[in-house]
């Protein structure tokens, strides 16, 4: 069944889906009355039955409330380098399915990419639903949030809201894994900031440090900026699920 997130649902009451999720209810997947659907709200999971199709709306009846388990024991925040918009729509795409629940850009010296601020609004709305589908298409019961850009300095501070804060760096000593760090360590959320493509400066590696990053190896190998928070989701999920 086809998976989609809703604003609030209440029970014992019908539920009204519209705009992108209405044409996708009935012009891609052709459902009709009688079709069945999930819906979630980040909080309530349910199977709904399509009641009525209007020119505008799909209209539901919950039909039955769900016990689902799919996000991952620990919040993970993927902080990255701005870089550019396919790389970061592959990205967001990656790792919204493998469980991530933020995904902040952060402007960077070596960024070779920005947000201009006059298609910001348009940018994050579509950055936003990159990342809502592969909620989707993965079976998730939260959404990954893409935050607006911000810059290192106040990435910095912001930090400090984080149980555990890692940076992946290249240099890193390679015994130094993100597996090692994670088996050490009990925590509710976590923040790993991955360079762009121009990578992590010295000044800002400093920074980092005295805020409290631990620097992580990726392993002997180089990873793209893109790649990266694939392989780190990857292992956080190898990790921490049971």
């Amino acid at each position: 069944m086809q998976r989609y997130f809703v604003e609030k649902i209440i029970e014992n009451q019908n539920i009204t889906i519209s705009n992108d999720d209405y044409y996708h209810i009935t012009k891609v997947m052709r459902m009709k009355q009688g079709d069945n659907v999930y819906l979630c709200d980040g909080n309530i999971s349910v199977v709904a039955t399509i009641t009525d199709i209007t020119k505008n709306e799909v209209v539901l009846e919950i039909k039955e409330k769900l016990n689902e388990k799919k996000e991952l024991p620990v919040s993970v925040t993927i902080a990255h380098g701005i870089i550019r918009k396919e790389k970061m729509e592959e990205t967001i795409e990656k790792v919204s399915a493998l469980g991530a629940s933020l995904y902040q850009p952060v402007e960077m010296e070596r960024c070779n990419a920005k947000f201009h601020d006059d298609k910001l609004d348009k940018k994050m709305i579509r950055l936003n639903k990159i990342a809502k589908e592969a909620c989707e298409q993965s079976h998730r019961t939260a959404l990954l949030n893409v935050s607006n850009p911000i810059s290192f300095k106040n990435f910095l501070k912001e930090s400090s809201k984080y149980d555990l804060l890692l940076v992946a760096y290249e240099n890193t000593n390679p015994e130094e894994t993100l597996k090692k760090v994670l088996q050490n360590n009990k925590y509710n959320s976590i923040c790993i900031l991955i360079g762009p493509e121009g990578g992590i400066s010295e000044k800002e590696l400093a920074l980092l440090e005295e805020t409290g990053f631990i620097k992580v190896s990726l392993g002997t190998r180089i990873l793209r900026t893109e790649l990266a928070p694939v392989y780190i989701m990857s292992v956080i999920g190898y990790e921490l699920e049971a």
